[in-house]
């Protein structure tokens, strides 16, 4: 076996991919940018991560090519990124490479002084010259001889480029924004609409969710029906077509077509856990049960898949297996008659596969002769094709899925990144959450506890702050902005579904390490790394929501809801403080910042605060299940008894002012400062949430 590279000692499973390949590379490391600098050498900065499918392609024609390996040794000091890892690392050289290229992906290829100053940038590069895209047995020469030529020239061009990203997180004159915000993002996000097809724009198409969510908010505050229609024709296309794993369940990263035929097969944590929740969402708004199935299946896909034995959650599953992408996932119509015998021509019929194949390769433009299962027809219609019942449809359906998946589970699995980072779970336990408010579930609320204690017991330092990443007995990486964003939102998560008021307390305590360590004191918002964090070219101050919701646009949701939660004015001058920071860029396009209007729309309000005043664990349960059956988005409730009111009144000082009377159980529903008369009973309850709402 060829001798291993630095890489060799990493933790990191995508570092770990290279660590037999022929190119000498460093982790991120002090040592490597002082070997830079002491042979004059340039450095080639490599981001991936490990179930990036052209991040493979990139991996198997140059860096386990032994040509192109010397010329990268010669040449550079070569460096390589995990970008779930170091997500700090990542966010500042993709800014870099949009700027210099015009758009950024993975893998992404940056090329800088010793100093980390860039003056080059790209994504995917072939071997050779191919389809207009320069190969890397022509590129490295060229920046070879660029770097000998006109090095003072290049060194002066990437301070120039390292000064104008300083600029980026300076503040912007701040606008007044408005409800019509709202308005004007729904009717930008109208016009990409795809009607026939559901979600936006042509193909590639990605989930998204946090746009779904804001489109529900939406259709709340302004009974705009189409709104709903784009939500549902959105999730119900995803759930039916091949983005969605027919057999397994759970999601693959995004489609490359327009109708959610031909996916990239990667399934990612964090698309998992916001589609459960979107799922949800629109369950509670409708009561259709087609949503809450999905999410019940998604959720059982994570338990079983990708949940670790310390019970919080792996990262990623690959898109290859057997060096093919999405082998694991096709299936044959011989393999399905095989499996299946008697009942394979429903299950044929259902999922259409076809015996040629259903799909044609979007890279090579070839048939296949595979299939991707999908679903076309109602299941009515299918159940009047083969006069069934509904009922008989479903069981045999169920037990043709259960067949295919243990016949599946014979293959080769494709990878699975085991590495558990704390923004990605905690926003698996905030679903697993939801599920528990909504679905009433209580082993949902174990499986989050769980997570939530081995974050808080594993993954934290000697003085309680968060750190980013776990694998193998080990935490490391500073916790960034979204680690804490997202923690916090879980804790409150936790509170709102277990009334505990400890959890609540810990949300309060991670907002003041948040404060302390990411707030910009100058411009306001927050940082993407902490004040204590390695220093980069520029420190990052994130709003865009891109496949996951920004660390500010969720911290202001936090803070409000901390400050309906409390009382506390300081979250609510915090909101507005945010809110100028990112304004001016918001009103430019706010179609880009779907999760923050969510925000928005929470401070504009109204926002419901619900008292339960007195009740006992079981009393509190119904009343609690009344409340989360409907949708109700911009609501914070507390509870308050004998045994916690000292303790609540501590932190919510205003609830000093509700009294507990005996065995009595009070509702106090409040809205824009003011509270309506208590209620004591379920049916009160119901006529009154259904009157406000």
């Amino acid at each position: 076996m060829t001798k291993p590279n630095r890489l060799i000692n990493e933790q990191s499973p995508y570092l770990l991919q290279h660590a037999y390949n022929p190119v000498e590379w460093y982790p991120w490391c002090d040592e490597a940018f002082e070997k830079a600098r002491n042979e004059n050498k340039p450095i080639f900065l490599s981001i991936g991560y490990s179930t990036c499918h052209w991040c493979h392609v990139m991996e198997q024609e140059s860096f386990e090519d032994t040509d192109i390996a010397k010329l990268l040794n010669q040449t550079f000091v070569s460096i390589k990124v995990d970008r779930e890892e170091r997500p700090d690392i990542d966010g500042v050289y993709m800014t870099v490479c949009q700027m210099l290229a015009g758009s950024g992906g993975w893998p992404m290829t940056i090329v800088m002084t010793p100093d980390k100053k860039p003056f080059f940038a790209g994504t995917y590069f072939p071997k050779h010259n191919r389809h207009g895209r320069i190969g890397m047995l022509e590129l490295i020469p060229k920046l070879d001889e660029l770097w000998k030529i006109k090095q003072n020239d290049i060194i002066k061009s990437a301070e120039e480029i390292s000064e104008n990203l300083q600029t980026l997180s300076h503040s912007h004159m701040a606008v007044l924004l408005t409800p019509e915000i709202f308005k004007k993002a729904y009717n930008e996000l109208s016009s990409r609409f795809d009607r026939l097809n559901g979600g936006f724009g042509t193909s590639p198409k990605f989930p998204t969710p946090h746009v779904l969510t804001f489109l529900l908010r939406y259709w709340k505050k302004y009974k705009d029906e189409n709104a709903l229609h784009m939500v549902e024709k959105t999730l119900t296309q995803m759930r039916l077509g091949g983005i969605y794993d027919q057999i397994g369940f759970g999601f693959h990263r995004y489609s490359t077509d327009k109708i959610w035929l031909v996916p990239h097969f990667e399934k990612m944590l964090y698309d998992q856990a916001l589609l459960t929740i979107a799922y949800l969402d629109v369950y509670q708004a409708t009561k259709n049960d087609f949503y809450k199935q999905t999410a019940i299946e998604i959720l059982e896909y994570v338990r079983r898949v990708m949940m670790s034995p310390n019970g919080t959650f792996f990262s990623a599953e690959d898109a290859d297996s057997e060096n093919q992408e999405g082998k694991f996932y096709l299936w044959t119509l011989d393999e399905i008659k095989e499996t299946l015998g008697k009942d394979a021509e429903l299950v044929i019929d259902y999922f259409n596969a076809e015996s040629g194949g259903n799909w044609i390769d979007p890279v090579h433009g070839n048939n296949t002769n595979t299939n991707i299962l999908h679903i076309k027809k109602n299941i009515n219609e299918i159940a009047e094709i083969y006069a069934l019942s509904i009922e008989e449809l479903d069981f045999k359906l169920n037990a043709a899925v259960n067949k295919l998946y243990v016949k599946r589970g014979d293959r080769i699995h494709p990878f699975k990144d085991d590495k558990i980072l704390t923004d990605w779970n905690s926003l698996m336990i905030s679903a697993f959450l939801k599920a528990a408010q909504v679905l009433g579930d209580e082993k949902y609320t174990s499986i989050a506890i769980n997570a939530l204690n081995f974050i808080l017991t594993k993954m934290t330092d000697s003085e309680g702050k968060l750190m980013h990443r776990y694998r193998n007995g080990n935490s490391a990486i500073s916790g960034t902005l979204d680690d804490y964003a997202f923690f916090i939102s879980a804790l409150i998560d936790m509170y709102e579904t277990t009334s505990e008021i400890s959890w609540l307390v810990k949300a309060m305590k991670y907002h003041e390490l948040q404060m302390e360590y990411f707030w910009d004191k100058v411009n306001g918002g927050f940082f993407f790394t902490a004040a204590y964090s390695e220093e980069l070219i520029f420190r990052q101050k994130e709003i865009y929501d891109g496949a996951i919701p920004s660390g500010n646009s969720v911290s202001l949701i936090n803070l409000l809801r901390m400050y309906h939660l409390t009382g506390n004015p300081d979250f609510g001058i915090k909101a507005d403080e945010l809110i100028k920071a990112f304004s001016k860029l918001v009103s430019q396009q706010p179609s880009s910042f779907t999760y923050l209007l969510s925000g928005l729309d929470f401070y504009f309000g109204p926002v419901k605060e619900i008292l339960i005043i007195g009740a006992d664990e079981t009393s509190r349960e119904k009343f609690i299940k009344i409340i989360n059956g409907i949708f109700l988005p911009n609501k914070v409730v507390l509870c308050k008894n004998k045994s916690n009111s000292v303790q609540l009144e501590e932190i919510a000082k205003y609830t000093s002012t509700y009294p507990i009377e005996g065995d009595k159980t009070s509702i106090y529903i409040c809205e824009d400062f003011m509270c309506k008369l208590p209620i004591h009973t379920l049916e009160e309850l119901i006529k009154t949430i259904a009157a406000s709402d």
